[in-house]
């Protein structure tokens, strides 16, 4: 929550102080397309939105056609990406995080995004809280129990051999018949996934793209960062291909996240209201949600996503304490320590892309994840460098690093560890017998005023999604629009529209197999543009630090 001065993010100020401006002969907008059909008007860039647009809604069309003949094709797409190439996805994670950490200590920390006289737009309590706004989503929401009970179940059955292949799941060599080293290795293999990688991921993009924008001048697109790599050429095909590759992994990456938290408030409905699960609910669920979402978009940023924003941080804060307070108290709050202490400690381990004998956890959750967090990253990049002018290259990094892995550890261990208590100590199975999506349910029964919080649970579900989808369509909207932030409203509506018929789509057509195989499919090229970002960006930074 902001203060009640501080300012709307519509306009890209220039830079206050010396700053290496790039000087080029480049003009936001200027291939755009700007025409007015009624009352309606339209901005686009030709040829972003127009390839963009086309390929989604053909995409859309032939999934719905052949959804039989898809599903294997998502399948074995996801599996063969994830298996050939989780050696890339985790060495590039590590090289993310590095950079990082490179960046921290060096002269670079020192340069100040917006120039060297620029003051930042939001209070630290106000940034804070975006970040923290930031780091909470639908993945947390399905995977905050699951996932530990899923890597501590597997550990605690240690690994299996069939015709010298493993065949179990259990994250590096497992913890077999040992509950308190299974609990400690699960919550560390779960705050791998959510901890300093996939925030040294967003935080790289959101770096590259401030620092182009806010110090040299340039469009707030994904294509400006590449300008010290491609020079003039940015602004012709090389950047169209750039940006469209980050339309799609947003698209997609979003859809991902929609299917997901379809499945969990089809699952809570159902458990609490009797709702059928299947498909049809699904497809009605998110019918729903995209419809709230085009509410949002039409009533403005401060009106829709700002507001649902504080009103799902409250949400989540609230179903947090509770857990904690009603839960093992004792245990999650020493708990939070010792799993910190276990993810360092394991940290090496797990990060190692080579020489892996746990295929299954570094390519069926691993290499999943960063794929997602990757296609994810134009995005909430695009999201956290808008509110992050007038912060230090050192200060920005280390805040978004450390926060919101911080809060993803302390949900991950009142959740998740909550959990396993149930299981060790209690005696409760329910929770590990339930499938992913009813596992967060399964774990609020036993405590109390459960179907009360069972709903806040699903209200937290639909609202993420509906903010997600709202300022996803507005991170789209921008790079179809030529970098312009003021684009026409019906554009915005058309993407967040497609977000939800693009889940559909894949939810008929396989399943979550389907649609993770699409965030997959479309963050291994995204990856690589990452990598060449890292190097851009350590160009623009070098040319910076004479005026910090």
């Amino acid at each position: 929550m902001t203060d009640n001065k501080e300012p709307e993010l519509d306009a890209i100020p220039a830079p206050e102080g010396p700053t290496e401006i790039i000087e080029s002969d480049y003009e936001i907008g200027q291939d755009n397309i700007e025409t007015n059909i009624g009352p309606f008007g339209l901005d686009i860039h030709n040829p972003v939105f127009v390839i963009s647009g086309l390929t989604v809604v053909a995409f859309v069309l032939l999934t719905l056609a052949f959804q039989t003949e898809v599903e294997p094709l998502f399948n074995n797409l996801r599996n063969w990406l994830t298996q050939t190439f989780d050696w890339f996805f985790l060495l590039s994670g590590n090289i993310f995080v590095i950079l990082c950490l490179v960046l921290i200590v060096t002269p670079m920390g020192k340069v100040r995004l917006g120039g060297k006289d620029a003051t930042p737009d939001f209070s630290y309590v106000g940034w804070f809280s975006m970040l923290f706004a930031a780091g909470m989503g639908i993945g947390l929401m399905f995977y905050g129990v699951s996932e530990p009970i899923s890597h501590f179940t597997s550990s605690l059955g240690g690994t299996t051999v069939e015709n010298g292949v493993r065949t179990d799941w259990a994250p590096l060599g497992g913890a077999e018949g040992n509950a308190a080293e299974a609990a400690r290795l699960g919550m560390a293999a779960t705050i791998f996934h959510w901890g300093l990688h996939p925030w040294a991921i967003y935080a790289v993009v959101a770096l590259s793209l401030a620092i182009f924008s806010f110090n040299k001048g340039l469009p707030l697109t994904i294509r400006s960062v590449f300008y010290p790599i491609f020079g003039e050429r940015v602004w012709g095909w090389t950047g169209h291909i750039i940006d469209i590759l980050a339309v799609f992994a947003t698209l997609f990456g979003l859809a991902t996240s929609l299917g997901i938290g379809a499945q969990q408030a089809n699952a809570g409905l159902g458990l609490l209201f009797g709702f059928p699960e299947s498909n049809t609910t699904m497809v009605f669920l998110i019918i729903a949600i995209t419809g709230l979402a085009l509410i949002s978009v039409v009533a403005g940023l401060d009106a829709g996503v700002k507001r649902l924003s504080e009103i799902n941080m409250v949400l989540a804060i609230l179903l947090l304490l509770f857990v904690i307070l009603v839960g093992p108290t004792i245990a999650i709050l020493t708990g939070f320590f010792q799993n910190l202490w276990a993810y360092v400690e394991y940290l090496p381990a797990l990060s190692m892309p080579f020489g892996r004998e746990d295929a299954n956890f570094s390519q069926g959750w691993t290499s999943f994840y960063w794929a997602w967090w990757i296609s994810w990253s134009p995005f909430v990049g695009m999201f956290i460098a808008r509110v992050s002018r007038g912060r230090t290259v050192r200060e920005f990094i280390t805040c978004v690093l450390i926060i919101p892995s911080l809060v993803s550890v302390l949900w991950m261990t009142s959740f998740g560890g909550t959990a396993i208590d149930q299981i060790v100590n209690q005696g409760y199975t329910a929770v590990s017998d339930a499938a992913l999506e009813l596992k967060l349910f399964e774990m609020l029964a036993p405590l109390p005023l459960a179907s009360l919080t069972s709903f806040v649970g699903i209200c937290l579900v639909i609202v993420f999604f509906v903010t997600s989808s709202d300022s996803g369509s507005l991170v789209i909207d921008t790079m179809t629009a030529g970098g312009k932030v003021n684009a026409p409203t019906p554009q915005r509506v058309f993407w967040a529209s497609f977000e939800g018929i693009v889940a559909i789509a894949l939810l008929l057509g396989g399943g979550l197999g389907a649609l993770q195989a699409m965030a997959v499919s479309t963050g291994f090229p995204f990856t690589i543009i990452i990598l060449l970002a890292c190097v851009a960006l350590v160009k623009g930074l070098m040319s910076e630090v004479k005026h910090a």
